[in-house]
């Protein structure tokens, strides 16, 4: 009998043109390799964006700053906790939170809702992992200060960030620390031939090969495979046994 079902929950939030039934080829590799490796230990968070990319970019820019006033009552926050505490939830597992891209965003303020909570362990007994990855979030923002504010309390545990960044993406940290900055990043990302800070291709261009580092790592299942590698091989993130497992899933693929 395996001892270790139901001691870890990890959940995966996708990047922001995410629907519950379409992904790139990124978001729906890591899916599907995830639950091969972990089964029902594995979701993915459904239902939090808003139909419209372009809003959800607007939610990014708006939103990865700082930490929501009151994240309960927003939709995003309300929806994911909500999954979060009925599919399979037990105070004992050990919870783990991953993400790409805007997800990253919705994670990280998940994290801190659910940290503000847990303050007491009334929720949960072992402090929430969090893996963000390909993300705009600056370290000197408050968002990211708060996260690691929580993890010297003791109620997030391992943060994994740096390890998930794409190399010469330059869109990490974007975000900044004003909604002034981040929208000035944004405007240069998608039009640098305009920009002293920022140079080609544009964030918007989505070619396979000519694209943004951005664009062109959603469409691999590379990433995918790195994403494991790093938080499930590397981190440990879900405990010896699953670092085993994933390192057999991940050599059986690229062999």
């Amino acid at each position: 009998m395996d001892t270790q079902k139901g001691k870890y929950k990890v959940w995966f939030f996708g990047g922001g043109e995410t629907r519950d039934n379409k992904f790139n080829v990124f978001t729906g590799s890591y899916i599907r390799l995830m639950k091969e490796i972990m089964d029902g230990d594995f979701d993915f968070i459904r239902g939090i964006y808003f139909n419209s990319n372009m809003i959800n970019v607007i939610w990014t820019l708006n939103n990865c700053q700082r930490p929501l006033k009151d994240p309960h009552h927003h939709k995003f926050i309300r929806t994911a906790a909500e999954q979060i505490f009925s599919n399979g939830y037990n105070p004992d597992m050990q919870l783990v939170l991953t993400a790409s891209s805007t997800g990253s965003i919705v994670a990280a303020q998940v994290a801190c809702y659910l940290a503000a909570q847990n303050r007491n362990r009334l929720h949960f007994r072992k402090p929430i992992h969090l893996g963000l990855g390909s993300s705009v979030i600056s370290k000197e923002s408050e968002l990211y200060r708060t996260l690691t504010a929580y993890q010297k309390e003791g109620s997030i545990g391992i943060i994994v960030f740096d390890d998930l960044l794409d190399k010469d993406d330059n869109s990490h940290g974007t975000g900044g620390k004003t909604r002034r900055e981040a929208y000035s990043n944004a405007f240069g990302l998608m039009f640098p031939f305009f920009s002293r800070k920022f140079s080609g291709p544009s964030f918007l261009n989505t070619h396979p090969e000519k694209g943004h580092v951005h664009r062109k790592r959603s469409k691999t299942v590379r990433k995918a495979l790195d994403y494991i590698e790093v938080l499930l091989i590397k981190h440990k993130l879900a405990g010896d046994y699953y670092s085993e497992i994933a390192a057999g899933v991940v050599k059986n693929f690229s062999t």
